[in-house]
């Protein structure tokens, strides 16, 4: 397991400060930030974001992409998120489903939704998790069956977010029988239009009423051959590789920054030493927990695929948020007037509503210490 340090060079450095004045140009004064993922879902703003060539960043060019860097789209990324930017249109077409097209998808999946997916036109979610599966993505119980042309593909996806809002999700099901006990074997990736004839598409509302996560219900929806993703039987090496992109970067750690910022903002003149020393405490795990990430964009950038380091990174950064959260609301009950309402006071309810996901999505933090456990014993 390696988290070489690394810092930033004057290019990297100069690209976080346009992306700072982007941001204080775009996001008008009233501006609510969201919540990591669970931002606002704005397609104008992901397109404004796509003509800086900020969205698509490390594609090819002749994929429309601009072939960065993915330490330069690890800066763009932690900049929208401490800002709480409304990412949520092109966030994982950008985060996860772009560079699996790329490196799995056909010529012409490429040059049909790279291109969308760089100009912020095209909008993915992700169909992995299912009823009673957990984190254990192997014992998927979607099922597709041959047919002619295609597949029909039948099951159950839940915790799809933004699903309601999307055009296509990448459904990992099973396209042969478990054989032998092996079930990992058999699992393949398909690239399914969300409106087509089939899906259903319910809301999973927060506890606060507010809608982002759907339960996806797939009904004999078929897909072309034209549209399987890489490798028939192949999806389980494939979404293994896809999680490197999807468990490592800024949003793992950085979903609750904003309401840490706006306390500060509200609250930071009158702090008491106790509550001062815990904020410091705060600080410097923030600073910690993003070197292990950054580090892992450079091992992407190296050709490497940091699998077990970017598990880590998920499960240190995610219950890191969850702790952010738990000390600005014991923060909130003892210096705060009871009743007093203000941005921040909206911006923990929240938290403390969504953070229980954290160490949900994107694999349980007992299957990731599993893998990180597996990897330290090879």
């Amino acid at each position: 397991m390696d988290f070489s340090p690394t810092s930033l060079s004057p290019a990297e450095e100069a690209l976080r400060d346009q992306v700072r004045t982007f941001l204080a140009e775009e996001l008008p004064p009233d501006h609510r930030p969201g919540l990591g993922m669970a931002a606002r879902h704005d397609p104008d703003f992901s397109r404004r974001l796509a003509a800086r060539g900020w969205v698509g960043m490390a594609l090819p060019p002749e994929y429309g992409g601009h072939g960065r860097t993915a330490v330069d789209r690890f800066l763009v990324t932690e900049e929208l998120l401490s800002a709480g930017a409304p990412i949520a249109a092109h966030f994982v077409a950008d985060r996860q489903t772009g560079p699996t097209l790329l490196h799995h998808g056909t010529e012409e999946q490429r040059r049909f939704f790279l291109p969308k997916i760089a100009a912020g036109e095209c909008w993915f979610s992700l169909g992995m998790s299912e009823p009673d599966s957990g984190s254990d993505l192997a014992s998927v119980r979607t099922t597709a069956t041959r047919v002619a042309g295609g597949w029909s593909v039948s099951g159950t996806k839940v915790w799809t977010s933004a699903a309601h809002l999307n055009h296509y999700f990448v459904v990992l099901c099973r396209t042969s029988p478990m054989q032998d006990g092996a079930r990992h074997a058999g699992l393949s990736q398909l690239i399914v239009d969300l409106s087509a004839p089939g899906v259903k598409i319910s809301p999973i509302p927060y506890l606060d009423g507010t809608h982002h996560f759907n339960e996806v219900v797939l009904d004999d929806v078929f897909v072309s051959d034209e549209r399987v993703l890489g490798e028939l039987g192949g999806g389980w090496s494939q979404v293994t590789g896809e999680l490197a992109y999807e468990r490592s970067g800024p949003d793992r750690w950085l979903s609750t920054f904003p309401v840490l910022r706006e306390f500060l903002r509200e609250q930071g003149p009158r702090l008491s030493d106790q509550l001062a020393e815990a904020v410091g405490r705060l600080t410097a795990r923030y600073w910690a927990i993003r070197q292990m990430s950054l580090s892992v964009a450079r091992s992407l950038d190296a050709g490497h695929a940091p699998s077990i380091e970017a598990a880590l990174v998920k499960e240190v950064g995610t219950r890191f948020e969850q702790e952010v959260v738990e000390v600005l609301r014991t923060a909130a009950e003892s210096e705060i007037d009871p009743g007093a309402e203000s941005l921040f006071e909206d911006l923990l309810a929240e938290a403390v509503l969504t953070s229980p996901s954290f160490t949900l999505r994107g694999g349980t933090n007992e299957i990731l210490r599993s893998v990180a456990a597996k990897g330290l014993g090879r």
